[in-house]
């Protein structure tokens, strides 16, 4: 392999070039590949940028003259163990004797860029000796042929974020027909020992972002990688088409559906463990799972099946009793689906302006946030702003149609038949109050308003074929009883037709279904173990309904008994929250660290404060425990010291 003195200076240039941007690295045979490739190529471009940095270095940088060859003969020896594979040592020769000398041999005000440089060829050869590894399938807990490490690149420090090393890979079905499983693993350069796993939202389809934050998430503390966190995730075991998280064709094949249903956490989990001990020699002390949706419901599934891999889990408005959720889905959009019953935005906006004139000060203050849900939900009654006649004659009301499809959407689902997960009912939603998918401008200018009408009614009322301008829920269930269901590989079948309630031939299947997709409350074993949890929910969220999580709530409760369940469990409610976000209230939230907090100190979550991130940017609010809810008692209503946690 050429030193960097036997190449063109203009290779040096893009080299320097190459490394600005962040390295992709290459395959060790001291650890089995199923390639290797010249990838280790890429790592010594990175240390003869340290060479050609050494040998650019006035005279009067070494303390003395002989330092710099003395220096060049050990970079010329690490140069040798990278050629050879012997990545261990080169990685303990950059670590503990070049980076020394140059400490040593070089003057303080000419050591910046050498050291920096030698940081990024110590992250690129650790890095580089992951590339292609294979993760034996002994190493994973449930049936696979194993995984493969495909890709990994050094992502250089930006902002609050150090260096860290990138890994693409991905897991082999024992079905040759199934898809894959995709996933991702972060690992930082400064690593806390301590891991987080990141859940998906939707039918998944894509890997999350393992880089990001948590969600409900705090804008102003780090991340978990920021906070030296490895992290990791995965697509769920396929790969999403143009419908993105609405899509479910993988549903016909019964391992990608087992993988959607759960199977994929613990895969991804073991093999993301398998290469953090690769990389850093051990296993996390601490691991933790956080997601949202469907996201909330692996965390919940995590802890419940594979209670030993988890120490805690933060479960964001969780789809954990998720059958219950898509038939509570189907029966809304045949709702929404009937003639004239399809609320436009204007008479949304006019439905919110409503239940808020009703509601509002039902916590006792005018503040643009129901925190009294409950109240709320028994005082607001939509026939108060009925059309005269029950005709639809305009914007300012609602016609019987759509009152009709609007209290289906707040009453619950009754399954009229066997299911097997014990299941057998589904709450409806808090939609007054809620934002149904009003114009940005309704809305108060909100940035993120146009994913909010994504997420509730859409622009274009339900029909088949479905469309994304649709609600969610339309070709999301279209989808789900095409292929999970009905199992029809033309994908023509007319979803509309199945009645959730009475679904006659496809009550078995659904049946079966709730098996892979509901989620059991048991957590005894998790608890057992020391595990924490954290739940959230917007208070007004109507594509996972808030009732839900209470419904969940209640069920710990009544299985380890309210007193218990505080010992290890937080439930809160968030006033004017949708799902994920919105303009009434979008919390921000340090719910990673009261989870920290909890499981490694001991300190249970007290007095937790939530900072608006939407419209109302910058206020905050008291993070009450269900059932209790934030009652103004005086002061500045911008700050949660004006709010008490009440029930009253």
């Amino acid at each position: 392999m050429k030193r960097i003195g036997n190449r063109n200076v203009w290779i040096l240039y893009s080299v320097l070039f190459f490394v600005s941007l962040g390295l992709t690295w290459v395959p060790s045979p001291q650890i089995t590949t199923a390639q290797a490739e010249s990838a280790v190529d890429t790592a010594v471009d990175a240390l003869a940028n340290v060479e050609y940095l050494v040998s650019a270095l006035p005279d009067s940088a070494f303390r003395n003259i002989n330092n710099r060859k003395a220096l060049l003969n050990k970079i010329d020896a690490t140069f040798d163990q990278l050629e050879a594979g012997a990545y261990t040592g080169a990685k303990n020769k950059l670590k503990n004797d070049i980076e020394d000398k140059i400490t040593k041999w070089i003057v303080a005000s000419q050591q910046a860029a050498l050291i920096e440089a030698l940081e990024m060829t110590i992250q690129a050869v650790a890095c580089a000796e992951l590339d292609g590894m294979v993760i034996p399938a002994t190493s994973i807990g449930l049936p696979t042929t194993g995984g493969l490490i495909t890709s990994t690149t050094v992502v250089p420090a930006t902002g609050a974020i150090g260096t860290y090393c990138k890994i693409l890979g991905e897991i082999s079905p024992v079905d040759p027909t199934a898809p894959k499983i995709k996933f991702q693993v972060d690992l930082p350069a400064n690593w806390n020992k301590k891991a987080m796993a990141f859940g998906g939202g939707g039918f998944d389809g894509s890997i999350p972002n393992v880089a990001g934050n948590v969600g409900f998430g705090p804008t102003d503390k780090p991340t978990p990688i920021q906070r030296g966190y490895a992290t990791f995730g995965s697509d769920s075991g396929h790969q999403a088409g143009p419908l993105g998280s609405q899509d479910c064709s993988f549903a016909l094949n019964d391992e990608a559906l087992r993988n959607f249903g759960g199977d994929q956490i613990k895969k991804t989990r073991d093999a993301a463990v398998f290469i953090i001990k690769a990389r850093y020699g051990h296993k996390p002390t601490k691991t933790y799972f956080q997601g949202g949706s469907t996201g909330g419901r692996e965390a919940l599934a995590a802890i419940q099946r594979w209670p030993a891999d988890w120490d805690g889990a933060i479960a964001l408005y969780p789809a954990w009793n998720d059958m219950g959720a898509l038939l509570q889905g189907q029966r809304i959009m045949r709702a929404m689906a009937a003639p004239g019953a399809y609320p436009n935005q204007a008479k949304r906006k006019m439905l919110y302006d409503a239940a808020m004139a009703a509601c509002d000060e039902l916590d006792g203050v005018v503040d643009g946030l129901i925190s009294n849900q409950t109240a709320c939900n028994a005082f607001f009654d939509p026939n108060d702003v009925r059309c005269p006649t029950g005709a639809d004659t305009g914007d300012d009301c609602l016609s019987d149609a759509q009152i009709e499809a609007l209290n289906i959407y707040n009453t619950p689902a009754n399954f009229n038949f066997f299911m097997a997960s014990g299941l057998q009912s589904f709450p409806g939603c808090n939609v007054w109050g809620a934002d149904l998918g009003m114009t940005q401008a309704d809305a108060g200018g909100y940035a993120l308003q146009g994913y909010v009408v994504f997420l509730t009614l859409g622009t274009v009322q339900p029909a088949l074929p479905a469309t994304t301008s649709m609600p969610y829920l339309s070709p999301f269930m279209d989808q789900f009883m095409k292929y999970a269901v009905v199992r029809d590989p033309t994908g023509t079948f007319d979803t509309l037709s199945i009645d959730p309630e009475n679904p006659g031939p496809y009550a078995d299947r659904i049946s079966e279904l709730s098996t892979q997709l509901d989620t059991s409350t048991d957590i005894s074993a998790f608890v057992a173990r020391g595990g924490k949890l954290l739940i959230a929910h917007g208070l007004q969220d109507v594509l996972v309904s808030t009732r839900a999580s209470e419904m969940y709530w209640e069920l710990l409760q009544a299985q380890f008994g309210p007193a218990n369940v505080e010992t290890f469990a937080r439930f809160y409610e968030v006033p004017g929250a949708g799902h994920a976000f919105s303009a009434a209230f979008t919390p921000g939230w340090d719910s990673l660290t009261a989870l920290e907090n909890w499981v490694e100190k001991g300190i249970a979550p007290t007095n937790q404060i939530v900072t608006d991130t939407a419209v109302g940017a910058g206020r905050t609010r008291p993070l009450c425990p269900y059932p209790t809810w934030p009652k103004y008692v005086g002061g500045d209503e911008s700050l949660a010291s004006s709010f008490t946690c009440s029930n009253d």
